[in-house]
């Protein structure tokens, strides 16, 4: 068992709380720097049989929010230096081999709803102004920070509004001699944090903003349409690329192997799929085709097999991972190899396309 689970595990047992930790610091525990679909489910396991829970749970969690490290609710847990909490069963504990010969059956739950607790704006601290702020004040915040809207707020949870260029445009335009913030704003939007990215969507797209809620009642963040943008661009992005890459690599298949060869690079244990074309193969068959140097000649590509087919085994890799959709993103050095690979073959197909007689 992991030997950071095995300290707390023994400081509930002797009646202590386990100090909190960041999200960030809790995968470290287990060498992950985000959650992808693997790591979270081998972090699970780990919990699983510690007889722990975090609360928030580690994949919904901010990243760099707190999390508390406590006994699972549903079984109690022993002290983890215990024989059993080391990977041992009393021999006479019969229920206790009847649970740890099915734990590995057990289904993993995990959390399908892409909270808006992910997003790091929505863990950031609100720049606010009081309703007696006068206009100079807001305007200077507005300018100087870049700001499209302000919370007019009096506490950490009261919200009284929100001011906007459009809100002060109209009242100016309208020859008000007011000055203060309570005179230029308009009721304010907000979401708990705990609903869905999507939920935020309409308000955000309706408003330009939403200001965020948690669980403690306190406004944690503020949600813009530029935040939206940028978040999308970030799990979109390499989901486009890995679309181009397969098209490229069908493109550059297509017309070079028969049926046969394609079928020779099927899984061999998805007997049912049917081969007709490239389309058809998996990713994985793309790299079985290839890493063969006889296959490797009929592509006719006049660099090194074993380095093209190594980057081609680490798309694969990175597309396994964003497939099962990690909240983290995919790591910048991991774009960078999609967006690289990406440029490559595209170079490639260019070269291959005026070299072509017309």
């Amino acid at each position: 068992m992991n030997g950071f689970l095995v300290k707390v595990t023994d400081e509930i047992a002797n009646g202590k709380s386990p100090p909190p930790v960041t999200t960030r610091e809790f995968l470290s525990w287990f060498n992950a720097q985000r959650r992808g679909y693997f790591i979270v489910q081998s972090i699970r396991r780990e919990l699983a049989a510690a007889g722990l829970e975090t609360a928030p749970d580690f994949e919904s969690n901010y990243i760099d929010a707190p999390l508390e490290l406590r006994r699972a609710s549903s079984e109690p847990i022993a002290p983890a230096s215990s024989e059993a909490a080391l990977g041992g069963t009393p021999s006479g504990d019969k229920s206790a081999q009847t649970a740890a010969a099915s734990s590995d059956q057990e289904w993993i739950r995990t959390d399908p709803t892409y909270r808006i607790s992910k997003l790091g704006p929505a863990n950031q601290t609100v720049l606010s102004v009081r309703p007696d702020s006068t206009l100079a004040e807001v305007t200077a915040l507005l300018l100087l920070r870049n700001f499209s809207q302000l919370p007019v707020m009096t506490s950490e949870r009261e919200v009284k509004g929100v001011i906007t260029w459009t809100t002060i445009g109209s009242r100016l335009a309208l020859s008000k001699p007011e000055s203060f913030a309570r005179d230029f704003m308009e009721p304010h939007h907000e979401i708990r944090s705990h609903f869905s990215i999507f939920d935020a969507i309409p308000v955000i797209v309706a408003h330009q903003y939403v200001l965020v809620r948690g669980d403690d009642n306190r406004i944690s963040g503020i949600i813009t349409a530029s935040d939206l943008s940028e978040q999308f661009k970030l799990l979109a992005e390499p989901f486009l690329l890995l679309g181009e890459i397969e098209n490229f690599i069908r493109s550059m298949i297509g017309g070079r192997f028969s049926i046969a060869d394609l079928n020779d690079a099927r899984d061999p244990s998805d007997t049912e799929r049917q081969i007709q074309g490239p389309h058809d193969l998996a990713f994985g068959g793309y790299l079985r085709l290839l890493e063969k140097p006889e296959r490797w000649k009929q592509f006719g590509l006049a660099i090194d097999r074993a380095s093209f087919c190594k980057d081609l085994d680490n798309i694969r890799r990175i597309r396994n991972d964003v497939m099962h959709f990690d909240p983290d993103g995919v790591p910048p050095k991991e774009l960078d190899s999609l967006r690289d690979f990406t440029k490559f073959l595209s170079h490639i197909q260019n070269i291959v396309a005026r070299s072509k007689p017309h």
